[in-house]
């Protein structure tokens, strides 16, 4: 199948806090010899100089330009939103084999009109957004392994859509008015934060942005509605926290006559009894981002609240794992058909 059983992999964008993530784990992972490491400064330096953690021995940081395209398996691309299309529109067709897991919004988005309305970018690569596939792998299932293009979901929609989608789907929850608000560790906004956002002191205190028209909004109304088949009304209010890596989402939502925090609990239990990474506690726990630091784990929580048949679900991921890097190889696992939790804690 593959040289020595081993992937070819190359990963776009590796200095970045979701690239070094990814880096780090693919060094682990048994099934992955690392080709390219890019980027487009620090060319030359060993990768271990940006991230302690990485002891492996790998290729020093090169440009793309670089890349020999005919001995890759697959590519990860983790860059700025509007750089994979270009790259992987210039690739796709030349190279039958490999394969690309996008972790950008360049493929997450069917419509590429909403895509280039929230993104202000236009859309390069509009024919291969249908030869692509937008995968959370525990709400995917298998489907991923008929497409060689993987849009990795954003760290909000993740968070999110884990413990919403299927309480919607099986009509147990109201759908004309839910509330999410979540806060996210600052590395969620990338390495340039202070260009991003002009707040004083950003990396210590808590601080509210993009209400009306965050990014991921369109994400997540796209694939509520695919998912679920219904028109769901929900507002989204992102917090970023002086912390470095986590998200813990609350999403408030009114259930259906007869619904408890106990039967909720007990349908999500069931429905994520075979998934590895998914992990349903009591109702009424306490719950943090602390436990799924560095972890591919999403943690929920349903609980009460002093208003009869409202209730909370607390959803706790890492931004940078099961938010990016951890489920881009949870993803790539199923594409290759190796063990789902391959190289993943």
């Amino acid at each position: 199948m593959f040289k020595h059983n081993k992937i070819n992999v190359a990963v776009l964008g590796a200095t970045g806090y979701t690239g070094l993530d990814l880096v780090l784990m693919l060094s682990k992972h048994p099934k992955v010899k690392i080709k390219y490491l890019c980027a487009t400064k620090n060319l030359g330096k060993k990768i271990s100089f940006f991230d302690k953690r990485i002891k492996k021995p790998l290729p020093r940081i090169s440009s793309i330009k670089k890349i020999e395209w005919k001995k890759l398996d697959l590519v990860f691309l983790s860059l700025p939103n509007g750089e994979a299309q270009k790259i992987i529109k210039n690739n796709y067709h030349d190279n039958k084999i490999i394969k690309f897991i996008d972790l950008s919004a360049d493929f997450r988005i069917d419509n590429s009109k909403i895509y280039e309305n929230n993104y202000k970018i236009k859309h390069k690569a509009k024919k291969l957004i249908s030869d692509s596939i937008y995968s959370i792998p525990e709400l995917t299932n298998n489907l991923i392994k008929k497409f060689r293009i993987v849009a990795n979901p954003g760290c909000y929609p993740t968070s999110v859509q884990i413990p919403l989608i299927p309480l919607i789907k099986k009509r147990l929850i109201k759908i004309n008015d839910i509330t999410i608000d979540s806060k996210s560790g600052y590395s969620g906004a990338g390495k340039n934060l202070e260009k991003k956002f002009n707040h004083k002191n950003l990396y210590s205190s808590t601080f509210a942005y993009s209400t009306k028209n965050h990014r991921h909004i369109c994400e997540m109304d796209q694939q509520i509605k695919k998912l679920t088949k219904q028109n769901v009304k929900f507002s989204f209010n992102p917090h970023l926290l002086p912390t470095f890596r986590g998200i813990l989402t609350s999403i408030y939502i009114y259930a259906k006559k007869g619904q408890t925090a106990k039967s909720l609990t007990k349908f999500l239990i069931n429905f994520y009894k075979k998934s590895k990474y998914v992990k349903i506690l009591k109702f009424n726990s306490s719950l943090g981002s602390g436990n799924v630091l560095n972890t591919n784990n999403c943690e929920i929580s349903i609980c009460e609240t002093r208003i009869k048949n409202k209730f909370i679900i607390l959803s706790a991921i890492d931004n940078l794992v099961k938010g990016a890097s951890g489920q881009a190889i949870q993803n790539m696992n199923l594409m290759y058909n190796f063990s789902e939790s391959l190289g993943l804690k």
